[in-house]
Order: C-alpha cells, then sequence, then structure tokens
C-alpha cells in the first residue's frame, strides 16, 4: 500500500515580522520544516511532498529527506489550494488502499508515533483526523460532531464537519475539540474530494477541511487520531510563539536526559540545538548551549555558561564555565580527565589528550596537545603538535600564519615554553627543551637545552620622555 506524505509549507508567516520564510525559522536548532521531515522521514513513505510558497528557493535548497519532492503554490488560495497543487506528485495506489498523509510544516513537535497512527487509522479506507481538545480553542477549526449546538451531542456523536473558526456560529465556537491541521486519507478518494473544492466561504479560499463534508457524503467512515501531548500540535506564528515552542522543546529534553541520570543544575536554563548524547553521572550547569553533536563521556561535568559544538567530551573531563568550544566541520576532542577553562576557547580540529589542562584565555585550533601538556594563561596554540608534559607559558604564541599560507609547530615531550614567547612556524622544539621567556624563535631549538633568543637589556642614562605639546 503506498504512502504519500505531504506538507504543507508555502505561507510567509507574516506575524513574524521577519524576511526569512516561516519553515526556515529555528528551533532547537533545525528549521521548523527540518523537524517535520524527520518525523515524516521515519514512516517509510513511498514519497514526501512538500509545498513551497514564499522564499520557495531558499526553502527548498535547505530540506533534506530521502525520496523528497518539492511543487510550488503560487499564490496562495488556502490549504485545499495548496494540497491540490500535490496532486500531480501523487502515487496513486487506489487498488491496494493507498494513503495521503497531510501534515503542516509549521508544526514541528509532530512526533512519528502520532503520525503513524493517523496512518493507521486510515488505513487506506477512512478519512482519519488528528484532534485534540484546547481550553480555548480561538482560532481552530471545529469538530462538529452530530448536532453541532449541543455539547453532549458533540462529544459523543460521530464527526460530520470542521468548521474554521471565522466561519463558526456562536455555538459552534463552543465546541472545545478541534481540527489541528494534519489528517491521512486514502488517496484516490482525496484526489477527487480536491477537485470539487469550492472557495464560497468568508476568506474566499479552499479549505482543506471542506473534504470531511465531501467524505461523510460519500459514506467514507470519519475517524479521529489524538497526539499524545498538546506540544505535538501547536503551531508558530510568531516571535511569541516560536519562544514558547522552543521553551516546550527544551524541557522535554532535560526531562528525558534526567530520566537516563544526567544531573541538570536548572533545566529551565539548558539548550540542545542539535543531537547530545551523554553518559553516566554527567553533571550540566546553568545555561549551557549544545550545537551540532556533542558526545559527553561518563562522569563528565559542563560549568555554567558554556556553549559546546560539534565535540567529543571524553570520561571525567571538566569544562569550567564560560568555556567556547566550537569543533564546525572538523570537530575538538577532549581527553579522559582534561580540565578546560574557565573562559577558555577551542576551534576546529583541536586535539587533547588525557590529563590536558587548558587555562583561562587560550586558544586552541587545528593542534593536538598529548598526556599531561598544560596552556594555564593567556596563550594561543594554532597549527601545532605538543607532546607529553608539555608546559607552554603565559602570554606565548605559535606564530602559525606567515599572511599566505599557515605552517606547524612542533614541540616535543617534557618541552618548558617560558612566558611571552613567539614561536614562529614552521619550528621544531626538541624533546625536553626549555625555551626562555620572552623569546622569539625562528629557528629550530635542539632537545635538552636553553634556547633563548632576545635582545640584551640596555638602560640609557638621561633619557626623557616626550611631553605633550601645550596648545
Amino acid at each position: 500500500m503506498a504512502l504519500n506524505v505531504v506538507i504543507m509549507a508555502a505561507g510567509k508567516g507574516t506575524r513574524m515580522k521577519s524576511r526569512q520564510a516561516k519553515p526556515l525559522h529555528k528551533l532547537g536548532g533545525r528549521s521548523l520544516l527540518q523537524h517535520v521531515l524527520n518525523a515524516a522521514g521515519q514512516l517509510g513513505a513511498d514519497r514526501i511532498v512538500v509545498i513551497t510558497g514564499y522564499g520557495a528557493e531558499e526553502v527548498e535548497a535547505a530540506m533534506q529527506a530521502p525520496k523528497l519532492k518539492f511543487v510550488r503554490q503560487m499564490p496562495q488560495l488556502g490549504t485545499g489550494h495548496a494540497v491540490q497543487q500535490a496532486v500531480p506528485a501523487l502515487f496513486d495506489d487506489a487498488g491496494a488502499g493507498g494513503t495521503t498523509l497531510i501534515l503542516n510544516g509549521d508544526v514541528p513537535l509532530i512526533e512519528t508515533t502520532t503520525a503513524r497512527a493517523l496512518v493507521d487509522a486510515c488505513a487506506g479506507q477512512r478519512l482519519a483526523l488528528l484532534t485534540v481538545e484546547m481550553d480555548d480553542p480561538s482560532g481552530y477549526g471545529r469538530v462538529v460532531r452530530g448536532d453541532p449546538v449541543g455539547r453532549d451531542a458533540h462529544e459523543g456523536g460521530r464527526v460530520h464537519a470542521i468548521v474554521e473558526h471565522k466561519d463558526a456560529t456562536a455555538g459552534q465556537r463552543q465546541i472545545r475539540e478541534i481540527y489541528a491541521g494534519m489528517m491521512a486519507a486514502p488517496t484516490a478518494q482525496l484526489k477527487r474530494w480536491l477537485a470539487g473544492l469550492e472557495n464560497d466561504n468568508t476568506q474566499g479560499e479552499y479549505y482543506l477541511t471542506d473534504v470531511v463534508e465531501m467524505a461523510v457524503a460519500d459514506g467514507v467512515p470519519v475517524v479521529t487520531a489524538h497526539p499524545r501531548s498538546l506540544d505535538e500540535v501547536l503551531g508558530v506564528n510568531s516571535p511569541a510563539q516560536l519562544a514558547d515552542l522552543e521553551r516546550r522543546y527544551q524541557r522535554k529534553l532535560a526531562e528525558a536526559l534526567m530520566e537516563a541520570g544526567v544531573r541538570l543544575a536548572d533545566p529551565a536554563r539548558f539548550d540542545v540545538r542539535g543531537e547530545l548524547v551523554c553518559g553516566a553521572d554527567v553533571e550540566i550547569d546553568v545555561n549551557c548551549v549544545f550545537e551540532g553533536r556533542v558526545e559527553l563521556g561518563d562522569d563528565a561535568k559542563i560549568g555554567a555558561h558554556c556553549v559546546i559544538r560539534n565535540a567529543i567530551i571524553d570520561a571525567g573531563a571538566v569544562i569550567h564555565p564560560f568555556t567556547h568550544i566550537d569543533g564546525d566541520l572538523l570537530g575538538v576532542k577532549v581527553g579522559a580527565g582534561a580540565l578546560v577553562g574557565p573562559f577558555a576557547r577551542l576551534r576546529p580540529g583541536a586535539e587533547l589528550g588525557p590529563e590536558v589542562h587548558i587555562g583561562n584565555f587560550v586558544e586552541v585550533k587545528n593542534s593536538t596537545l598529548a598526556r599531561g601538556a598544560k596552556a594555564n594563561h593567556l596563550a594561543y596554540l594554532g597549527d601545532a603538535v605538543l607532546g607529553e608534559r608539555v608546559n607552554y607559558g603565559a602570554g606565548s604564541i605559535t606564530a602559525n600564519y606567515d599572511g599566505a599560507n599557515k605552517h606547524r609547530t612542533v614541540i616535543g615531550a617534557d618541552v618548558h615554553v617560558g612566558s611571552n614567547c613567539v614561536l614562529v612556524a614552521p619550528v621544531t622544539i626538541g624533546d625536553g627543551a626549555t625555551i626562555g621567556g620572552g623569546s622569539t624563535i625562528s629557528k629550530d631549538a635542539p632537545a635538552g637545552q636553553l634556547t633563548v633568543a632576545r635582545a640584551k637589556q640596555v638602560s640609557i642614562a638621561g633619557w626623557q620622555r616626550p611631553l605633550k605639546k601645550k596648545k
């Protein structure tokens, strides 16, 4: 039985007050539409059709999913008109009871299990609607059962229509069961119903919900399915709604992590904008942000106000407060028992071995530090290799860029680099060497020796500092 998934994502989102198309706004580090695609992608659909409109080129370029096809709705004349544009792209397997599932690109927290429940309720033979009861159903289409005015009949009757809020009578607006904007329908019948839609309503639009009355008239059973949580059906139409949904999403992630044993100092001050994988006994302090894919090993501790992106933090490592780790495409690796921060910065390609110490205001980029190496204060390491137990002094830097190309600095095991040194790459410092403080090293330094490269100190008697000229 063929399964089509249609996702409506053509709207501009006027209330977002943004030039960006609404489906591209981010929730938890992913676009609204990508969240829906991720849920749909687990259904095993034969085809996923995304309906675009405003900002279509940008939306289409940003989306990824298997078996994905785009169609455009120009102009936007309602939800029914939108799905009409998808009809030529649908697999029609009427003989085997093919199903088309319709989702919304601005309702990002729909779960695969709920989408699957809709498909199963349809089974290629029934019209299945996703509905939920709300204390304040304003703005939503009401599910009309039995007597459209009587509450008791509504609760126990069969579905025979959906009435949009703007077209509802005063009695119908008292109904608390709303249509959540998602349905599953037999593909062959859906095509026929869509062809018969009319726009004789207050909006002058073609409503997808009108297919309910058509199904009833055709004797097709209309059934309902329900989400596990109200969050699954909440849409985004404004920055305020996006912010509210972000907090709901983050709270859900936080609860799942805490259920698995992660200790969060405050689940209300926690953000995952990608994927966070945690081992046992992980501790995370307040206001930390995790982006891309981050792995935290057993007993890892993350201090307050850290931002960590695309990184692997091994067991027992401690990331002190206000540290910024950005692995970007190359990633960052922090070894077991390492100490990083506070106020440290690890950039793409930084790889710290076990028990490495990176202290305050130290920046590491595209460099490898072996076990026990230390750079505790105010230093820069770029395109460098440090051996075991290196002590890298405060204020020292690797001068890795000559204005056109990057060059590497190799520092052997047990090297001591004094404070305020400049290592001009390419250069190699041999095992056990000592570099005197304030040196500029532009030639290889031999192993086991003290190397000093600085001018002789001179004091000039009678020298006077220039004075400011009086105006």
